[in-house]
């Protein structure tokens, strides 16, 4: 049985996120885990892929609208108050979905597409310059040197997830029981470890 959603202690301002990143790196759970802790303290939730990861290495983004009403599942352009990117050239493609002034969360890894590796094109260099000309704050995360995620690349979504989670006003009870209910117990105690890693980054 399901834990009941903890009473809210008041109306919180509407949230709006953008998660992207390419297929396989865990986008779409970040985006249940969030989803599953805002149901936690009682808020309204709406999710909606608009990139599908068909295949491996493909973008995908992920949008997550939380309020106490929500209507619509899709972040307005130019609105978003986060932008959590698993990848830099992902975080460079929908930069122009994050309000100005708000925050970029963004993973230091380098996935090079197809056009980069034939040699059509290069990869974008300054990436780090172009989000700060929009956002207010950005948080450079090494997550693939970072421990557990150096010897557990796959739980990198969830150390980036607990960076993100130390901005929402979410206790951190709801944060492990969403994770609890999103990832298998065979997995989780690996993927609670990446999540502490993230929540106690020094640049939060």
């Amino acid at each position: 049985m399901r834990n009941s959603p903890r009473k809210k202690v008041a109306p919180i301002k509407k949230i709006d996120l953008l998660i992207t990143g390419v297929g396989g790196q865990g986008t779409l759970l970040a985006g249940r885990i969030i989803a599953a802790a805002a149901l936690a303290e009682g808020y309204d939730v709406k999710t909606s892929e608009t990139h599908g990861m068909a295949q491996r290495g493909g973008s995908v983004v992920l949008h997550v609208r939380i309020a106490d009403r929500v209507h619509a599942p899709l972040v307005p352009p130019g609105e978003a108050d986060f932008l959590l990117a698993f990848e830099k050239l992902e975080a460079l493609r929908f930069l122009p979905a994050l309000s100005p002034g708000e925050t970029v969360i963004v993973n230091c890894q380098e996935i090079k597409p197809l056009p980069v590796l034939t040699g059509e094109c290069s990869y974008p260099e300054g990436a780090v310059a172009t989000l700060r000309d929009r956002a207010g704050l950005v948080i450079q995360v090494p997550a693939l040197e970072m421990e557990p995620v150096c010897t557990h690349p796959r739980t990198a979504n969830l150390l980036l997830l607990g960076v993100l989670a130390r901005l929402l006003p979410f206790a951190e009870e709801s944060w492990h029981r969403a994770t609890a209910e999103q990832i298998s117990p065979r997995h989780l105690e690996i993927n609670r470890r990446a999540f502490a890693a993230g929540w106690n980054h020094p640049r939060i």
